[in-house]
């Protein structure tokens, strides 16, 4: 089972994937490699991200993230939870009580990494770089402090 070594950068997945979800119809990321100075995100897509497209989504995880959501955690059978989310990121081994993450009212989820308990503790959320290749879009960021 994979471990999240930070709770921020996690969080700031989860932003960054319903801001993707929200913008572009595209899903949450198919593959993610999370970890404390900088992380990666791949989402199915047909095309790169313009300039502007990056500077959107760049603004709109910071605005949820100075909203001061709180993040909090419930709990489903997996019957309940596969009716209203996609499993398929859960490990295998996952029992059959389903943690959902929620953050406010902008996202839920299921999820077995550690959490902030609230959005401003992520601090900034910067776009390093985003590329294209084979139906694939990759977005690198980082974390201010």
């Amino acid at each position: 089972m994979k471990e999240y070594a930070d709770p921020r950068m996690h969080t700031a997945e989860h932003l960054l994937n319903q801001t993707m979800v929200r913008m572009f119809k595209c899903g949450r990321c198919f593959r993610a490699h999370i970890e404390k100075k900088k992380s990666k995100c791949d989402y199915h897509f047909d095309r790169p991200l313009t300039e502007a497209e990056v500077d959107g989504i760049e603004s709109s995880v910071n605005r949820v993230i100075d909203s001061d959501l709180p993040v909090r955690e419930e709990f489903l059978t997996r019957k309940e939870a596969q009716a209203q989310y996609s499993l398929e990121r859960l490990p295998e081994a996952t029992s059959n009580r389903i943690r959902i993450i929620k953050v406010g009212d902008y996202d839920a989820c299921p999820c077995i990494g550690p959490h902030v308990s609230a959005t401003r503790e992520i601090g900034g959320f910067r776009i390093i770089s985003s590329s294209f290749e084979d139906g694939v879009l990759r977005i690198r960021f980082k974390l201010g402090e």
